[in-house]
């Protein structure tokens, strides 16, 4: 019996020995720099957040603390089929709050915003009718709204059929179902990710993530067809899981916030006047002028990404279609170089086309075609992880024609 014990607080006193380390591990892969880009504005936007009046468990108030904590210049609600009309948009603490919606459609569920039309309050078969229509209408036809399918391959929510033409996109990054993916492939880290979320969440959560290979496959075969975007969605709703006498929040809203987000590319500044920014966020949204980042990796402000023409210099940015000539090249540069061994991978119609490792570079565009970039890093994290292949940022297509 004593030898037990004595096993048990060995075995204890190593763990919290090793927590300690752990907490001293820090994920940042990208050094900061002070200059950012001279073409973009780069904003920060998280979406598929839910408060307290649906699945959350904390009121916007506290979910405002937590975003700026997080870093996040703007935020989406999402409450799931809101009963009440929702606030207007609006700044509040030098922090854009955005009110959109989720719906169950079928067996998925639907991300609803509008910047004009508040259409909330619906009730369940109001909503049906509703988001139908909206499906049946061409997205790019559909100036007033934003319409994302979630998390389309999530347990008990995967899409069935065709992608219906009222669709913005998708979720290639909902961070809800790639932990649900990580179980399945390995209960074992899945456990030991639980286990290290005390000492450093960050670092918990993010080596639970894998490629999202279904959701990608899914959107780059629907992106030969049509404009397709895709998006990141935070699945934030800190759910209270009761333990002895205390609620504990897990994931907190601000461990989920920092993980990943939507950066927003703009040629021009916002205003702070949330009645035209919202409209102006709106039309990036729509036409895919963002980027998706792994912000837990790396800060990745002053990251760019667009196709030149050399001959009018005129500078094409993510979401644009763009009529093929051979004076086109593919320019991108990262805000620093990586502290770990990196690619930046240039996909063309879903495939790798092409690779360099550098910093900054130009792919040489292979004709018309569907083309976006991912950059991978091969970070060294604590054991028993060691080397680990990572992407830090997928960039929405360009279309070539």
């Amino acid at each position: 019996m004593n030898r037990l014990l004595a096993t048990f607080a060995f075995l204890l006193i190593s763990f919290f020995i090793y927590g300690f380390y752990i907490s001293q591990f820090e994920l940042n892969f990208i050094q900061k720099k002070v200059k950012t880009s001279d073409v973009y504005y780069d904003y920060k936007l998280t979406m598929n957040i839910h408060t307290n009046l649906s699945i959350g468990s904390e009121p916007l108030s506290v979910i405002l603390s937590e975003a700026k904590k997080a870093q996040n210049k703007f935020f989406m609600i999402t409450d799931l089929n809101p009963l009440l009309k929702s606030p207007d948009d609006s700044y509040l603490q030098n922090t854009g709050v955005l009110h959109g919606a989720k719906y169950g459609y079928k067996d998925s569920r639907l991300i609803y915003y509008s910047p004009k039309i508040k259409n909330l309050g619906l009730k369940s078969g109001e909503s049906q009718l509703f988001l139908s229509d909206l499906l049946s209408q061409e997205a790019s036809k559909n100036s007033e709204s934003l319409l994302v399918l979630a998390h389309p391959f999530m347990a008990g929510f995967t899409w069935k059929g065709l992608i219906p033409d009222g669709l913005d996109g998708i979720e290639i990054a909902n961070l809800k179902s790639l932990s649900q993916q990580s179980w399945s492939y390995s209960k074992l880290s899945t456990v030991w990710s639980i286990l290290l979320y005390p000492f450093n969440p960050r670092l918990a959560l993010m080596r639970l993530f894998n490629e999202p290979s279904e959701e990608l496959s899914l959107f780059d075969q629907t992106s030969q067809d049509r404009k397709f975007i895709a998006f990141q969605g935070a699945e934030a709703s800190a759910r209270a899981i009761p333990l002895a006498d205390w609620l504990v929040k897990f994931p907190s809203y601000e461990s989920v916030l920092s993980i990943s987000s939507n950066h927003l590319l703009l040629t021009s500044e916002l205003t702070g006047n949330m009645q035209k920014d919202k409209l102006k966020i709106l039309a990036a949204l729509k036409s895919g002028q963002f980027y998706i980042c792994f912000d837990a990796l790396g800060d990745p402000k002053g990251f760019e990404a667009y196709i030149l023409d050399e001959i009018t210099q005129k500078k094409y940015s993510m979401g644009s279609f763009i009529h093929a000539t051979k004076n086109l090249h593919f320019y991108f540069k990262l805000p620093a170089e990586p502290t770990s061994f990196y690619e930046v991978v240039l996909l063309k119609n879903g495939t790798r086309a092409d690779t360099l490792n550098t910093f900054e570079g130009i792919f040489p565009l292979q004709g018309p075609g569907v083309y976006r970039i991912q950059v991978r890093i091969s970070p060294r994290l604590p054991l028993p992880d060691a080397i680990k292949w990572l992407t830090w940022i997928y960039t929405n297509n360009f279309y070539v024609k």
